[in-house]
């Protein structure tokens, strides 16, 4: 009893009973939102230690910064430092939610590029519990503003505030060890953020993600020539020959770029209570003109969709911690598709979208890629109930699109982004027109009603595609940008997919996305080849016929016969016919079956697949990090100048039927002078209401 008391009487009355109360609740609030509010993978009694005493060592050193100070402002300044972490705990809940990774810097310092629609978002994501991040902060202040915490106005020795900050840095020096131990590189490969947060905590996963922001920041200001070509030396040994047998079917034809958002390839063919979800989309998948790829997987890091427009555009893989786009897009030089058209083949290029032309600082880096118009938001009505998520209704969106599509001088290089089939996946009732699936997870339901309407609009842009005679000269490209479902809903992935288990394996398997190239004539049929978005690029200018000799591009031609089909993923891990690897371990890709005891020349193959998927990480990061490409471009391509751009609506469509009166070239000229805007038919009701 006189123990009890004294434990009672050194919490409540002495600054260091206070510290230690604040510390003590924070650990174990942070412990239970590791179990139960991201998916970190502990296991066996190792990480499971580490898991459960990771949260002490760096909240002890910025708590006790606190002890610091005398009075009543010590007390207070740790209840502000407590606060602050309980901020970034529930900032990292609902992000982790979303994207199935943590908050870095590059992501936060862009994140008026990537905020639109943010509060919705986070609506439609938060639960209950997530407040729980609170709680300890709560119970704080109540004990504070009643005084069951006494003030001590002593000023504690600098000796004994020193010892904390020392036993503080010397536990998470310990926990650095030790994690080094169970997972040697853990700090210099190219790990997931999951890693980081497992083995030493959320606190130092903001040190060690700013001083690799910090790094980065440097290393664009280093680079130099030479880096360059240690590039150009791998990129070198890495070639491949394109398919000859495809080398310019499609040179001269409009390129039509279909950006499906969040559309996994799980959909094509999908059913759901004996209806398609995709009926259009499946129809033009199966077509004997259309190449379409089953083993195409996502290669999108946290950028998401502005990492799979790199690679898309550039051949160059999104950053392992942030967008490249919104991070790099309006400073650095690249060697991009619409540049690299428009010079060799005489293209207009454009991007149509729907959203804001800020989103991913799409209206700077779209200049820095060479896209002669970009036709955002601003471009478009948008009435009440025409605007969903993150941008114009698809259909909608194409609707109004027609009137700049049939002003294009051909040949053009078009992208249109889709936004429809975005998360939070929930469209309203008059648009409905499938039943939400029943999985019980809200997250996924809605999943299907969504690229149901998408898949709608496809087909109506298709159909006026035909109607205008556009279909015969252009070659037609859909493909998926990132999962849509991420790998925290495996219950209801499993019941989607009617498998008993769903496991990490599955979800690298799911990150299958669409891709489909189809154009009359053209010899198609279902390949099966490994590849992702990376190889986008060297596989349409093959077909195109332009030359990309001597460009910068880690992908490689999909209609190769000689491809490696190792699909690099941004955290590190990869897929290929024959094994995989995800989140350290490795599997037999086809059976799914995990290589407990790999054979010594099994040890060489799985090094070798590793060591590869990492140098072609780092050394696309150096090229974007560093803004190599300002130090080479070939002989035949002349850099873009961003200057000689404006997106500013008045002055780009004026820019835009000068270039149409002069070439006489467009849908709008052949169809004398006249508009095809009737040759599109949309069931839309919110346009069929306007009508009225």
């Amino acid at each position: 009893m006189l123990r009890a008391k004294k434990v009672s009487n050194w919490l409540f009355h002495t600054k260091l009973g206070y510290f230690t109360f604040v510390l003590a609740l924070f650990w174990l609030k942070t412990y239970y939102i590791y179990l139960n509010k991201f998916s970190l993978g502990a296991k066996g009694a190792m990480q499971h230690f580490l898991l459960l005493m990771n949260p002490i060592p760096a909240a002890m050193l910025l708590l006790g910064i606190g002890l610091f100070f005398k009075g009543r402002k010590s007390y207070w300044i740790i209840f502000t430092i407590d606060t602050i972490m309980s901020f970034w705990l529930f900032a990292n809940i609902l992000y982790y939610r979303e994207f199935s990774n943590f908050l870095s810097f590059a992501i936060m310092s862009t994140s008026g590029s990537t905020s639109d629609n943010l509060g919705k978002s986070i609506a439609g994501i938060t639960e209950p519990t997530d407040f729980l991040a609170f709680l300890d902060v709560l119970i704080i202040l109540i004990m504070l503003i009643f005084k069951v915490f006494k003030i001590d106005v002593r000023r504690l020795k600098v000796k004994v505030t020193s010892l904390v900050e020392v036993l503080a840095l010397t536990l998470m020096g310990l926990n650095l060890v030790m994690s080094q131990k169970d997972r040697s590189g853990l700090l210099t490969r190219t790990f997931d953020n999951n890693y980081i947060v497992k083995y030493l905590g959320m606190n130092e996963y903001a040190l060690y993600d700013g001083v690799k922001t910090a790094q980065n920041n440097a290393e664009m200001a280093k680079a130099n020539v030479s880096d360059i070509k240690a590039v150009q030396a791998y990129i070198k040994r890495h070639q491949i020959a394109d398919n000859a047998s495809y080398t310019g079917v499609a040179r001269g034809k409009n390129v039509l770029i279909i950006h499906l958002e969040s559309f996994q390839q799980f959909l094509i063919d999908y059913k759901w209570k004996g209806e398609e979800v995709t009926p259009n989309l499946n129809k033009l998948y199966h077509e004997s003109d259309t190449i379409s790829f089953n083993n195409f997987f996502n290669q999108v890091g946290q950028g998401k969709t502005s990492d799979a427009e790199m690679m898309l555009e550039n051949s160059l893989y999104g950053l392992s911690s942030g967008s490249a786009m919104a991070s790099y897009g309006t400073s650095n030089t690249f060697e991009s598709a619409p540049a690299i058209l428009s010079q060799e083949g005489g293209y207009t290029t454009a991007v149509m979208h729907g959203g804001e032309g800020s989103f991913w600082n799409r209206n700077n880096a779209y200049k820095q890629f060479g896209y002669q118009y970009f036709m955002p938001l601003s471009y478009y009505k948008n009435k009440k109930g025409y605007y969903i998520g993150y941008g114009i209704k698809d259909k909608i969106f194409f609707d109004q699109s027609i009137k700049y599509i049939e002003r294009l001088p051909q040949p053009f290089y078009l992208k249109m982004i889709t936004v429809t089939n975005h998360y939070p996946y929930d469209i309203d009732k008059k648009n409905q027109s499938i039943d939400k699936t029943d999985t019980g997870d809200s997250t996924v339901d809605g999943y299907v009603q969504t690229a149901h309407y998408l898949d709608q609009a496809i087909g109506e842009l298709m159909s006026y595609l035909k109607k205008t005679g556009l279909e015969k000269n252009t070659l037609l490209v859909l493909y998926g940008d990132h999962y849509g479902i991420s790998g925290n809903h495996h219950k209801a992935m499993a019941q989607l997919l009617d498998k008993k288990s769903y496991n990490d394996l599955d979800n690298l398997k799911q990150q299958r996305v669409p891709f489909m190239i189809h154009m009359p004539g053209l010899k198609g049929g279902i390949n099966h080849t490994y590849g992702g978005e990376i190889d986008v690029l060297p596989t349409l200018l093959n077909l195109l016929g332009i030359n990309d000799s001597e460009t910068i591009q880690f992908g490689h031609d999909l209609l190769a016969t000689n491809r490696q089909q190792l699909v690099a993923q941004r955290n590190g891990d990869f897929i290929s016919p024959k094994y995989s690897k995800v989140t350290g371990a490795y599997y037999y890709t086809k059976s799914g079956k995990k290589i407990k005891h790999p054979s010594k020349k099994q040890k060489a193959e799985l090094e070798a697949m590793s060591n590869e998927v990492t140098t072609q990480l780092s050394l696309s990061d150096r090229v974007i990090r560093g803004n190599l490409l300002r130090f080479y471009h070939p002989s035949w391509f002349k850099p873009v100048k961003a200057k000689n751009y404006d997106y500013q609506k008045k002055i780009s469509l004026k820019r835009l039927y000068a270039a149409d009166k002069k070439k006489k070239s467009s849908l709008w000229y052949k169809n004398g002078q006249k508009t095809t805007q009737a040759d599109f038919s949309t069931d839309a009701p919110e346009l069929k209401k306007d009508s009225k």
